[in-house]
């Protein structure tokens, strides 16, 4: 594609994007629809197009929809003039543009100029925002009927059109065919030429001066060629001389074959300084075409980088004029873009015309939230925390008792980071396959993050005194929900443990339990969980975490069962988590949601709770973060109603039946159910400076604190993550990348192992996790780790010697 393609947009709006894919608003008929054509106020370029020209792929509603199945045509009808422009376009006015099936023909105000078909929601738009605009050069035009025509570029982009008569639809039919002529002889031309325009003066001094040390060194070879030859010249002159003396036959023998070598010698020195000659001919003729294309990217890409960064902050400054403040309020989980998208996803182009539902996809360069940041102090300048230094942490850590915990950790630097130049290769993968940079991580494992689900263990403390099992299973109700109240501000994402780590958390003297996490399988990632308390529990998990980047959030869905017996009543429940949702990846101000429904079952006597997480939607006027349950028996009867939210508090109400007009059950009445309301949990306050320490819990805090005596394979001992924490995240980055290859090197080493022994014929162990062991659960018959002991024990008798060396 040509420069000139990048060239003559009408107005400030990035309108090259549009060449590149999406931008059309077109109904999904044979060709396909186009991408978002019509962007939000002051966006510059469409979503859609956005996303085609930047993730390789159609933006919402953009090609390949007609491939689900032919879609009807777009009704016809309508009326709207045009008219020719007079301010330097080819042509412009009035023209009505299909939007969709819901708002039908829009009168859209389009100019024709430079081979390039723009559009505008109004004249007067055309000084701030283009919706959108369609490369003639490679579009074609077709009439159907007598005030109808389409423009379509092969798929990306396709708008139907239609006049206000045949009179007028002709005209504009004419002056884009001469358009389109012009720009198709405009691209050849460049292409030719090798548009000596596109390139900019640095590189054609650098070209020029490439050019002439190239010159120079051929002036050079044929110099010495001229040396070569007048030496070759005397030298043939010299044995001719000796052929004419008088001596033996042999001689002149030998005279004749050096007299030939010579020649030969300066004919391939002859064609030795052609060739270079014909080289440096090449290089001058085709280096202005290579230079061409390089600068064409080069522009390109500034182009794209710019209008991206110009979209992410009109998109920033959209959201704070909406909301009337300057960031989101604390209990607002999200923006206006956001909250659209989830009440219109999967809609194409639906509401494309809408100021109001407007959202953009996948601009590139980001403005970290404010309040996500540090204030970075004249000695934290070296990434470490003012206050507390590496050894003076550990110094000070070494002198706590098992009673005192800390209570705070370095500063999270404020560090810079490109976040869509990392995550445009994201889109659709397995994100724990994708090695990631630190810049994205918070200090702590996803095996210490899964021992923060204890953070409430108090909970279920309570429902292990509960004689009532109903009660009891309300409680675990609550135990449930609580675990995800940390996550609310949590947008970092955890460090992938590596095969084989490990993480303890001893508590058995402060609050009656201890944990231990291993890591068990790396693809896909799965850490087995074991906690049991001296106040009658044990809790126990396999989690997998399977996790998708789509492009605006990030879907993390975590797979596996989570145990909880009581040891007095033999009560066995089980349950499953629901979907976690970061929102905003690339625009605005990152929130986190979670959907989806819990079913807690109790498999000794059938009791269930249905726990539903409502997801947020900007249109709903109920409380945010919501989650509503019930509680029943094996009947179905409803015994208790859950209410609350996953980041807050949640209670109960006892449901007595009462009877209802038709001599039937009814529930019981608000005011009723009011009295009978019991607080079964509220979520702690988070840490003074938490926004400055990743957001992190009272125990979060302590999760990485060193301690004495734990195996050599405990996350506290991962040396990348400790350097993260302490704020230097380059080194961290290094030693990241060598943990990872160590373990790639393991891997493969297994994998050797593995595929000799089948060659030979001999039995080979696969992995084995060191103190989890792999089988089938007798409660739900699935095939999972459960702890087989042994790990206390080592610990006391620090007898590590089973463990891997990972670090």
């Amino acid at each position: 594609m040509a420069a000139t393609e990048l060239r003559g947009v009408v107005g400030p709006g990035p309108a090259a994007i549009a060449a590149l894919g999406g931008g059309g608003a077109g109904p999904p008929v044979v060709g396909g629809g186009g991408g978002r054509g019509d962007a939000g106020p002051g966006s510059g370029a469409a979503s859609g197009t956005v996303v085609a020209a930047a993730a390789g792929g159609p933006g919402p509603g953009a090609g390949g929809v007609a491939a689900a199945g032919p879609a009807p045509a777009p009704p016809t009808g309508g009326s709207g003039g045009s008219g020719a422009g007079g301010s330097g376009s080819a042509r412009e006015g009035w023209l009505f543009k299909w939007t969709n099936y819901i708002k039908g023909y829009q009168r859209r105000w389009f100019v024709l100029s430079n081979g390039l078909l723009s559009y505008y929601r109004s004249k007067a738009e055309m000084r701030h925002t283009c919706r959108g605009t369609i490369n003639l050069a490679t579009a074609n035009i077709t009439v159907e009927d007598s005030c109808n025509f389409i423009i379509s570029n092969g798929g990306a982009q396709t708008y139907h059109l239609k006049a206000s008569s045949e009179v007028e639809r002709q005209r504009w039919v004419t002056a884009l065919e001469l358009a389109k002529a012009k720009a198709v002889k405009m691209l050849a031309e460049s292409d030719e030429s090798g548009d000596e325009e596109s390139v900019s003066q640095t590189d054609k001094t650098e070209l020029q001066n490439t050019l002439r040390t190239l010159s120079s060194k051929v002036e050079d070879l044929s110099t010495c060629n001229d040396l070569i030859a007048k030496h070759g010249t005397a030298l043939q002159r010299s044995l001719s001389e000796l052929e004419s003396l008088k001596l033996p036959a042999e001689s002149n023998e030998k005279i004749k074959q050096v007299n030939e070598r010579a020649t030969l010698f300066r004919i391939t020195s002859n064609a030795m300084i052609n060739a270079c000659r014909d080289f440096l001919m090449l290089a001058q003729t085709h280096s202005k075409k290579w230079q061409k294309s390089l600068q064409y990217e080069r522009d390109q890409r500034i182009r794209l980088e710019e209008t991206l960064e110009q979209l992410a902050k009109q998109h920033n400054h959209l959201e704070r004029a909406f909301r009337g403040a300057t960031v989101l309020p604390a209990n607002t989980p999200g923006n206006v873009g956001s909250g659209k998208d989830q009440c219109c996803s999967g809609k194409g182009d639906m509401s494309d015309e809408d100021d109001e539902n407007e959202f953009f996809d996948a601009p590139e360069i980001i403005t970290m939230p404010e309040n996500l940041g540090h204030k970075r102090t004249g000695s934290n300048i070296s990434g470490a925390s003012s206050d507390i230094s590496l050894d003076e942490q550990y110094k000070h850590q070494l002198e706590e008792t098992k009673k005192e915990k800390r209570t705070r950790i370095p500063y999270k630097p404020n560090y810079s980071l490109n976040l869509w130049s990392i995550m445009k290769n994201c889109i659709g993968k397995e994100l724990s396959k994708i090695p990631m940079p630190v810049n994205f991580n918070e200090p702590l494992s996803m095996l210490q993050r899964l021992t923060e689900d204890l953070e409430y263990h108090e909970l279920l403390d309570r429902a292990a005194k509960c004689e009532n099992s109903l009660e009891q299973l309300c409680y675990v109700a609550a135990f449930t929900v609580s675990s995800y109240s940390t996550t609310v501000f949590r947008t970092s994402k955890p460090f992938n443990p590596l095969l084989g780590e490990t993480f303890e958390l001893d508590r058995l003297e402060e609050n009656g339990y201890r944990s231990l996490c291993e890591q068990v399988s790396h693809h896909p990632p799965a850490a087995a969980h074991h906690a049991e308390s001296k106040n009658g529990w044990t809790l126990r998990q396999e989690i997998k975490i399977t996790s998708k980047f789509r492009g605006k959030y990030l879907s993390i869905m975590p797979l596996g069962t989570i145990h909880c017996i009581f040891h007095a009543t033999g009560h066995h429940y089980t349950w499953k988590k629901v979907t976690t949702t970061v929102h905003n990846i690339i625009v605005g101000k990152l929130w986190i949601d979670q959907s989806g429904e819990i079913d807690i079952v109790n498999h000794k006597t059938g009791d269930k709770c249905n726990l539903k997480f409502v997801p947020y939607s900007y249109f709903s006027r109920d409380v945010a973060r919501k989650v509503t349950g019930e509680v029943t028996d094996p009947s179905g009867k409803v015994h208790f109603a859950l209410l609350g939210t996953w980041d807050e508090k949640m209670e109960c109400f006892k449901v007595q039946p009462v009877i209802g007009e038709n001599g039937g059950d009814a529930r019981q009445r608000g005011h009723e159910a009011e009295e009978s309301r019991v607080m079964l949990w509220k979520r702690n306050p988070l840490p003074k400076n938490a926004e400055n320490m990743y957001y992190f819990s009272e125990l979060a805090l302590t999760l990485n604190a060193w301690e004495s005596g734990t195996a050599p394979t405990d996350s506290r001992l991962r040396p990348d993550q400790r350097l993260m924490e302490n704020g230097r995240w380059d080194e961290a980055n290094a030693e990241k990348q060598r943990l990872e290859e160590k373990q790639r090197l393991s891997r493969k080493k297994r994998e050797a192992e593995a595929m000799k022994a089948t060659e030979d014929g001999t039995p080979y162990d696969p992995y084995k996790a060191l103190w989890f062991e792999r089988k089938k659960d007798p409660v739900t018959k699935e095939l999972t780790h459960i702890y087989r002991g042994e790990y206390w024990e080592c610990k006391e008798k620090q007898d590590w010697n089973s463990c891997p060396d990972i670090f």
